[in-house]
């Protein structure tokens, strides 16, 4: 499948943010749940210029990371909002 590539500034034909990239390419803020514990045991979430959202295991910050447009994480968010996951941690 072929498909343009745009960086963060939106330049095509340029690499830009993908699923699976080294967390530690990415030059953002990122940010965990103030509920993580010391363990690490937490992801991490980072706005991109381009309005993606890159999610990271906070164990291995420079592993990959996977990117989701805000329409996906806002779906994600209201799921867990109303509890469609908690099955998964109970």
């Amino acid at each position: 499948m072929d498909h343009d590539v745009y960086d963060l500034y939106g330049v095509q034909g340029a690499s830009g943010p993908y699923n699976g990239m080294d967390a530690a390419e990415l030059s953002v803020a990122w940010q965990k749940s103030r509920h993580s514990n010391s363990q690490g045991s937490c992801v991490e979430f980072a706005r991109l210029p381009g309005g993606e959202v890159a999610v990271r295991n906070s164990r291995f910050p420079d592993g990959p990371a996977l990117v989701y447009t805000r329409a996906e994480i806002e779906a994600m968010l209201l799921g867990v909002k109303d509890g469609e996951f908690d099955h998964l941690v109970g």
